[in-house]
């Protein structure tokens, strides 16, 4: 079960991650919604396609930008669609 913990709360927690280098993709429905802020943000990778991203906003705290997620990755990336990874001090362990 991968779990993705900041500010003293769990963020997501699933045993069905995706890896893609050396980040778990938690399924969306395994995302606690309510920490999830949408944001401007966007990136672009070349293999992935565009990425999104969210605030975290837990305990009066924001996390800006600390999740990320591809609402259309191109079709090498298909298995992430619909999944949320973390960075930015989210700490993500394998429990």
């Amino acid at each position: 079960m991968a779990i993705a913990r900041w500010n003293g709360e769990i963020i997501a927690e699933s045993d069905k991650t995706e890896m893609v280098e050396g980040n778990h993709y938690f399924p969306k429905e395994s995302v606690r919604a309510e920490y999830l802020k949408p944001s401007d943000t966007t990136t672009v990778c070349p293999w992935k396609g565009t990425a999104s991203y969210y605030t975290l906003q837990v305990n009066g705290e924001d996390n800006a930008d600390a999740a990320w997620y591809y609402p259309q990755p191109k079709s090498a990336a298909a298995n992430i669609k619909d999944h949320v990874a973390f960075w930015k001090g989210v700490e993500v362990s394998d429990n």
